[in-house]
């Protein structure tokens, strides 16, 4: 029983050239995998320059505030 179920599932074709659409789509699908990996990877860059300027106002401005508290 569970060889029949199997054998369903392994169809080896005697013509190769049905494996060329499935090289193809595999092909393009990781194209756009590796596309959208760079792009996200560029993103999360940006995401992070941006905190990190932020990080560095937010304690320039909490110095500037203990500089004035100790003024007053």
């Amino acid at each position: 029983m569970k060889t029949w179920v199997l054998n369903e599932f392994l169809y080896f074709p005697e013509d190769k050239s049905e494996y060329l659409p499935a090289a193809i789509e595999l092909a393009i699908i990781l194209v756009l995998c590796v596309a959208v990996f760079f792009t996200v990877k560029k993103m999360a860059k940006k995401q992070e320059l941006k905190t990190k300027m932020l990080e560095e106002e937010i304690l320039q401005n909490r110095q500037q505030d203990a500089k004035q508290n100790q003024s007053n």
